[in-house]
C-alpha cells in the first residue's frame, strides 16, 4: 500500500511494508522537508560523506522500495522506517527535527488504528485533502477515482499484467487516448516538477471525471473480452481510453473549452499554512 503523508506543508511518499509491519518513507522527501534544499541528492551525498558510520550503514537503513515517481511510473526509491529516519535526522541540523519526530510517532499510531478500523483510512484521506484546501466536491471525486483505479489494477493483477513497467505503460496508453498526453507529458503541461507532485492531486474536477471514465471503461472492456496478459490488456487500455477521449472531444466541441487544464493546486498547502499561522495570532499581535 502506497500513500502520501503531509508533514506541515510538505508531501512525503510512504509505503506500508507488510513484511515487517512498518511504514517506510522516501528519504529524499524527508530531507527536502527538513532542509528545503535546492538539490536533495547533493545534500544526501555530502551528509553521508561527513558521517562515515551513517554511510557504512546506509544500505541497511535505507533499503530500496517501490514508490510512485514524478513521471507517474513506479520506481525503486531509497526509503527508511521510523528508526532509520531518526538516525538520519541526527545528521541534519534543522529546527524541524523535533516536530518531525513527533509526526513520525503519530503516523505510526494512526496506521495501527487503521488496521483495526479500515474506515479511518478513508476518513483521514478526506481530512488530509480538506486540510490542504481542496473543496468537498473535488475530494469526493478524488476518493472515487482512487476506488476506480484500485479496481482496474486489481483486474490487471488477476489477468496476468506485471506490476511496475507494464502498469505504467497501460496507464500511459489510457492517458494518451483520453487526453492526448502521457502522465509524464501531462505533468510537464501542468508544470509539476517535484518528486512528491501527484498528477491526479492537481487535476480539475473534469479531468478527474474523464480519468475515471477511461479507467472504468478499460476495466469493463477487459472483463467482457476476458483479456489475458499484457498485449490483450494493452488493447483494452487503448479502447477504454478512446471511450473517454471521444466523450472529452464531444464536450469540448459543445462547450468551446478544453478539458485539459494547465492549472494546478501547488499553491494550496502554502495558503493553508498561512491561514493556520494567522489563526494562531492574538488580536493585539
Amino acid at each position: 500500500m502506497n500513500n502520501v503523508k503531509l508533514f506541515e506543508s510538505a508531501q512525503i511518499r510512504s509505503v506500508w511494508n507488510e513484511a515487517d509491519g512498518k511504514w517506510y518513507f522516501s528519504v529524499a522527501d524527508v530531507v527536502q522537508a527538513l532542509t528545503d534544499s535546492a538539490n536533495v541528492r547533493d545534500y544526501i551525498k555530502k551528509m553521508r560523506k561527513r558521517e562515515q558510520e551513517l554511510d557504512a550503514n546506509w544500505g541497511t537503513l535505507c533499503p530500496p522500495l517501490e514508490l510512485l515517481a514524478p513521471d507517474g511510473k513506479r520506481r525503486q526509491t531509497q526509503c527508511a522506517n521510523a528508526e532509520g529516519l531518526l538516525r538520519i535526522i541526527q545528521s541534519i541540523p534543522s529546527p524541524k527535527a523535533e516536530p518531525f519526530k513527533r509526526w513520525l510517532a503519530r503516523v505510526g499510531y494512526e496506521r495501527l488504528e487503521e488496521i483495526e478500523n479500515p474506515e479511518l483510512a478513508a476518513r483521514r484521506m478526506r481530512d488530509l485533502y480538506q486540510a490542504k484546501g481542496y473543496s468537498q466536491e473535488w475530494i469526493e471525486k478524488r476518493v472515487r477515482g482512487i476506488a476506480v483505479r484500485d479496481e482496474l489494477t486489481g483486474e490487471w493483477q488477476k489477468r496476468g499484467v506485471k506490476e511496475q513497467t507494464e502498469y505504467a505503460i497501460l496507464t500511459a496508453e489510457i492517458s494518451r487516448a483520453t487526453f492526448g498526453m502521457s502522465p509524464a507529458e501531462y505533468k510537464a503541461f501542468k508544470q509539476l516538477k517535484q518528486p512528491a507532485d501527484n498528477l491526479r492531486d492537481h487535476m480539475t474536477d473534469l479531468e478527474l471525471i474523464f480519468t475515471m471514465l477511461g479507467e472504468a471503461s478499460t476495466t469493463e472492456i477487459a472483463r467482457q473480452a476476458d483479456a489475458q496478459g499484457y498485449p490483450q490488456n494493452r488493447a483494452a487500455a487503448k479502447k477504454g481510453g478512446a471511450v473517454a477521449g471521444s466523450a472529452r472531444r464531444d464536450l469540448e466541441q459543445k462547450s468551446g473549452k478544453r478539458v485539459a487544464s494547465p492549472d494546478n493546486y501547488k499553491q494550496l498547502p502554502e495558503v493553508v499554512v498561512r491561514k493556520k499561522l494567522a489563526a494562531r495570532k492574538t488580536p493585539d499581535q
